[in-house]
C-alpha cells in the first residue's frame, strides 16, 4: 500500500498560528477528559465523546486562526489516511457472515473442539494465530476469520471469551509484525528509509521476548482451566453444528482461497473480497442456499437456528450493514486525528519530545511513547507509525543510530497497542469481530501489553541499543 502523506512539522506551521507547547496540551487534555467522562462516567458509546472532541478541536483551530476550509482539509486528510482500514472493516464484516453461512467457521469450530483441550487451548491458539498472521501478513484478517472460530471453540471448552480473544490477538499481532507481507511492517520500513528485512530482523529479539512471555502467560492460564469443561457441552455444540451445516471438506474452500491469495502476495483488500465471493459460492454449492439469499447474508448477516442458544449467539453476525456502528466510530476518530494533525498540535508535541531527549535509550523510549500517544489521539496505527517515523528521523541520525532502531521503535509500540484503545480502529474492530468489548479482553491481550514494555526495558537498560560516538559525547558533556 502506498501512502502519500507527509505530517506537518513545526517548521511548516505559520508562526502566527503555531500553538505553544502549553496551548497544544489543551486539546489533548480535553480529548482525554471527554472520553473519560463520556465512556467511563456516563457509559456513553464512544461516538458522543468523540463528537464533543471534534467540536472542541474545531473551535480550537478557529481560535488559532484556521478557516473552516482548512479544518475540513484536516478532516479529509485523516479520513484518507484511514481509508484502507475503513474498506477492510466493511469487507471483513461481510466476509465473516458469508463464511458462517458457508459452514467454514462452523466447521473450524466443530473440528477444533475435537483436537483441543482447555489446558493447551490458549497457548496453542496464540501460536496458531501467529503462524497464520505471519503467513498472510494481516492481523485483522486472522482475527476476523480464525479468531471468530476460536471464540466458539473456547466457549465449548469452557474458556472465557476475553481470554480467548486476548490469545488470538496476541498471536495475530506478533505474527503480523514479523511478516514481510504486512502493510504496517512495510510502512514502518518505508517511512524510516529502512530495508524491509533489516527492519524485520531488528524487531526479532524484542518480538520473540514479548511473545514468548505472552505464550508462557497463556500456558499458565490454561493450566487453571484444566478439567472445567461442562458435562456434555462439547457434544451439544458439535451436534448443533453438524445438524445445521454440511461440514464436508468443501466448506474450507473460502479459507483456501483467501489464505492462498494472501500467501501469493495479493493485497489485503482484493484478497478479502475474493474470500467473500468464495464464501457466497460455497453457501450456494454446499449448503444449498439460494443465490439471492446468499447475497442477503452478505448484506444483513446470519441468525442461525441450531437448537442451541450458545451456538446461535456465537454464529449470529451483522453482515455489511452490521459494520455501521464500528465504521462510524472509526470515521469520528479519524476526523479528530486529522484535526489534531492539521492544527499543528501533534507537530508541537513531537518537537518538544525531540528537544527533551538526551540519550539513545531515551530517544527510543520516547519514540515508543509518542507512537502510543498518537495511537490514542488519531485512532489509527498508520499515523502512529508515520508521524514519529518521519518527524524523528533526523534526530536518530544526530545520535548516530541506524534507521532500523527508529523503525523498530515505531512498530513495536505503534502497531500492537491500537487494539488496547476502545475508540481506536483496531480496538473497535477486534471488539466488534469477536463480540468481546476492548476493556474486557485488554488484560489478556498480553502481547500488546508486553511489546512496548520490552522495547522500553531494552532501551532504558541499553540492551540491544548500539552505542554511538554521538551518545558517548552527550554523556560526557552531561
Amino acid at each position: 500500500m502506498t501512502f502519500d502523506f507527509t505530517p506537518t512539522s513545526v517548521d511548516d506551521l505559520d508562526p502566527e498560528r503555531r500553538p505553544s507547547f502549553g496551548l497544544a496540551l489543551v486539546p489533548v487534555l480535553a480529548v482525554i477528559v471527554f472520553l473519560g467522562i463520556g465512556s467511563a462516567l456516563f457509559g456513553l458509546a464512544p461516538h458522543v465523546p468523540l463528537l464533543w472532541s471534534i467540536v472542541f478541536v474545531g473551535a480550537y483551530g478557529r481560535y488559532l486562526g484556521y478557516r473552516w476550509s482548512d479544518l475540513s482539509e484536516g478532516i479529509s486528510n485523516g479520513l484518507l489516511m484511514g481509508l484502507q482500514a475503513l474498506l477492510i472493516l466493511f469487507t471483513i464484516y461481510a466476509l465473516i457472515a458469508t463464511w458462517v453461512d458457508a459452514g467454514t467457521i462452523p466447521a473450524m469450530m466443530y473440528y477444533g473442539l475435537e483436537l483441543l483441550t482447555p489446558t493447551v487451548f490458549l497457548p496453542v491458539t496464540a501460536v496458531l494465530a501467529a503462524v497464520v498472521a505471519f503467513s498472510i501478513g494481516s492481523s485483522w484478517t486472522t482475527v476476523g476469520t480464525l479468531g471468530v472460530a476460536f471464540v466458539g471453540i473456547g466457549a465449548g471448552l469452557g474458556v472465557p471469551a476475553p481470554m480467548t480473544v486476548g490469545a488470538v490477538i496476541s498471536g495475530a499481532y506478533a505474527g503480523d509484525k514479523q511478516s514481510p507481507l504486512s502493510d504496517t511492517t512495510n510502512l514502518a520500513a518505508g517511512v524510516t528509509n529502512t530495508p524491509l528485512y533489516d527492519h524485520i530482523y531488528r524487531m526479532r529479539t524484542g518480538t520473540a521476548v514479548a511473545f514468548g512471555l505472552a505464550v508462557a502467560g497463556f500456558a499458565a492460564l490454561g493450566l487453571r482451566r484444566s478439567g472445567e469443561i461442562p458435562v456434555g457441552r462439547v457434544a451439544e455444540i458439535q451436534t448443533a453444528l453438524a445438524g445445521t451445516y454440511d461440514l464436508s471438506v468443501l466448506v474450507f474452500l473460502p479459507l483456501a482461497v483467501t489464505f492462498g491469495l494472501a500467501l501469493y502476495g495479493y493485497p489485503a483488500l482484493p484478497t478479502l473480497v475474493a474470500g467473500v465471493f468464495a464464501g457466497v459460492f460455497t453457501s450456494i454449492l454446499v449448503q444449498g442456499t439460494g443465490f439471492v439469499a446468499a447475497w442477503e447474508v452478505f448484506m444483513n448477516g446470519t441468525a442461525p437456528e441450531t437448537g442451541t442458544d450458545l451456538v446461535n449467539d456465537l454464529l449470529a453476525t451483522g453482515g455489511l450493514t452490521g459494520s455501521a456502528w464500528t465504521i462510524t466510530v472509526v470515521v469520528a476518530a479519524l476526523s479528530l486525528g486529522g484535526l489534531l494533525e492539521h492544527t499543528g498540535v501533534l507537530a508541537v508535541l513531537a518537537d518538544r519530545l525531540s528537544r527533551g531527549i538526551r540519550s539513545s535509550g531515551g530517544l527510543i523510549a520516547g519514540t515508543g511513547l509518542s507512537a502510543i500517544l498518537i495511537n490514542a489521539l488519531t485512532a489509527q496505527q498508520y499515523m502512529s507509525i508515520v508521524m514519529p517515523g518521519l518527524t524523528l528521523r533526523n534526530l536518530y541520525e544526530e545520535f548516530g543510530l541506524d534507521s532500523e532502531e527508529l523503525s523498530r521503535a515505531v512498530e513495536a509500540a505503534g502497531t500492537p497497542t491500537g487494539a488496547l484503545i476502545p475508540w481506536h480502529a483496531g480496538g473497535v474492530f477486534m471488539a466488534s469481530a469477536t463480540d468481546v468489548p476492548t476493556l474486557e479482553y485488554a488484560p489478556f491481550y498480553l502481547f500488546g501489553l508486553l511489546s512496548p514494555l520490552v522495547l522500553f526495558a531494552m532501551a532504558l537498560t541499553g540492551r540491544g541499543v548500539p552505542t554511538s560516538r554521538r551518545t558517548e559525547r552527550a554523556q560526557t558533556a552531561d
